[in-house]
């Protein structure tokens, strides 16, 4: 009789962890921060050989991956497997849906949306392969609509697929099979009990490595923008040594939160930040161009689902253009990155839930969220820029990390435009918490095989050391080191999201063909 969990101590200071991984993936992560350390200039070097290759050589495969994972998240949806629950036939959702998207978004999404969601469409609209393709001049408010819709392509359901189909085929592995909630349990219909082996040990590696530094990043990423918040309302210096000191403070928040538990830290702060994001979405709506974003929101979604086809197949072929590379690839590898550890947040809180209601109500309430996002922040942005005079695409040219600070200044002046900065600094920072301690807790979880609350000194210990390597990241060489990262660990995750999209069809046709009754796994199978 083999038991899932008969390797792992009960007793002791490893009581509850999954030793051997746990060591590996250590060891892994020791030996990268050392490396990049110790030989700055040859790591440096190294990462930007790594992303250049990934970028020139395999853009193709990355885009077909995402494509595929696309398509298997429609099939599941109209197919009547889209009945099936998470969990038992009678068993009924743990969360609310208020509660359950907060969760969902928040973790998602983190701070990346607040860094990108101004700085993007104003990036675009100087220059993109799509615009030369339609024949639009550059800096025109038609460059700027279509800006819009590129950056919602790249926060649209293509990304969001990535997530909420990982999580739905944990959830159902986890809940539906009765076992272990880790991405080796998705890989059972092929593996059977060698799941528990070696093999299945290197699977969850993979999905921790791509978690780690795919969490990294978007925390760098959010740092950056914090200090440029922080400096324009207290005046703090924007350099790498307060971003990193930002990294350690808030890194130490989200080990705290992430210690009290999902139902307590993560799920207030995760409807914290809804709550502020609705506060700050109001200002932008009643201070900035209100009927101009309000037709923007309605054109730019439509205009996002008429070409998203088209632009989720086009691979540019011009080796002189790096346009797709630093744009399209980095955020396919992004997403990827992220997908072991949203998709198995997504399956913590998706107990209960049928396989439709998880990938249609995620994927169509985050598509309109982002939308709306998008056009709020980045459709103000280019009405100032277009309407009003202010030269906003050229600071986004400059620092991409100040844009959003000097929108809100123009939209307001005094304490009020000082109130909302700090607002959107808040933000970012509760972002960047939630974000990292649903990183934590996931990594604690692969790395107790499963177990939905993971040993207390684990989590410490993990939540910090996420920290430390996105303050290493940025010591490596900023954005570049961290889009490197982003992009060569989402490579061996893609090769096990694919066999896993290929064992969900198995498992759910086994299914088909004899219905689950125990809808648990045998324990001699466990």
């Amino acid at each position: 009789m083999h038991n899932s969990r008969a390797d792992i101590p009960d007793r002791g200071w490893l009581a509850g962890v999954d030793v051997v991984t746990t060591l590996a993936a250590t060891v892994m992560v020791v030996a990268f921060i050392l490396f990049t350390v110790s030989m700055p200039d040859a790591a440096s070097h190294a990462y930007t050989a790594i992303k250049e290759f990934i970028t020139a050589k395999l853009g193709w495969y990355y885009i077909t991956v995402v494509n595929v994972v696309l398509l298997m998240a429609f099939v599941l949806i109209i197919s009547p497997w889209g009945k099936l629950r998470l969990g038992r036939d009678d068993e009924r959702p743990e969360f609310n849906w208020f509660s359950w998207f907060a969760m969902l978004f928040s973790a998602a999404v983190g701070t990346g949306l607040m860094f990108w969601s101004v700085a993007e469409p104003l990036t675009h609209m100087q220059g993109n392969p799509f615009m030369r393709m339609a024949g639009l001049a550059p800096n025109t408010l038609a460059s700027g609509e279509q800006a819009l819709r590129i950056t919602l392509f790249h926060w649209g359901l293509h990304g969001w697929a990535i997530y909420i189909l990982i999580g739905t085929m944990l959830g159902y592995f986890s809940y539906r099979r009765g076992l272990p909630l880790t991405i080796r349990s998705a890989f059972y219909p092929l593996l059977g009990k060698r799941i528990y082996g070696p093999l299945g040990h290197g699977i969850d590696l993979l999905a921790i490595f791509a978690t780690l530094f795919g969490t990294a990043t978007t925390l760098g990423l959010g740092v950056a923008q914090m200090n440029a918040g922080l400096n324009q309302l207290f005046g703090l210096p924007i350099s790498t040594t307060s971003q990193v000191i930002l990294v350690i403070i808030v890194s130490v928040l989200a080990t705290l939160s992430v210690v009290s538990g999902l139902k307590k830290g993560i799920r207030l702060l995760s409807e914290w930040n809804i709550h502020l994001s609705m506060v700050l979405f109001a200002f932008f709506v009643i201070a900035g161009p209100t009927l101009f974003l309000l037709t923007s929101f309605g054109e730019t979604v439509t205009s996002y689902l008429v070409h998203m086809v088209p632009m989720g197949l086009w691979v540019n072929h011009d080796p002189n253009d790096q346009w797709q590379s630093w744009w399209t690839l980095f955020y396919w590898g992004w997403w990827l990155s992220w997908g072991p550890f949203v998709g198995m947040f997504i399956a913590h809180i998706s107990r209960g839930r049928t396989i439709r209601q998880v990938l249609l109500g995620g994927m169509l309430a985050s598509l309109l969220s982002a939308g709306a996002w998008i056009v709020i922040f980045g459709g103000t942005a280019i009405h100032l820029q277009f309407f009003d005079g202010i030269d906003l695409a050229s600071i986004a040219s400059s620092d991409v990390t100040t844009v959003l600070f000097r929108t809100i200044d123009s939209l307001a002046t005094g304490w009020l435009a000082t109130f909302m900065i700090g607002m959107a600094t808040l933000m970012i920072i509760t972002w960047f918490v939630t974000s990292a301690d649903s990183g934590t807790l996931v990594i604690c979880t692969i790395l107790s095989r499963g177990n939905p609350h993971p040993p207390t000194l684990q989590r410490v210990f993990w939540g910090l050391f996420l920290g430390a390597t996105s303050a290493v990241l940025l010591l490596a060489g900023g954005l570049e080191a961290l889009q490197t990262a982003a992009i060569a660990s989402a490579l061996p995750f893609s090769l096990v999201l694919l066999l896993m999209c290929f064992c969900m069809l198995k498992a759910l046709v086994e299914e088909h063909r004899t219905p689950i009754t125990s809808h648990e796994a045998p324990v001699s199978e466990r």
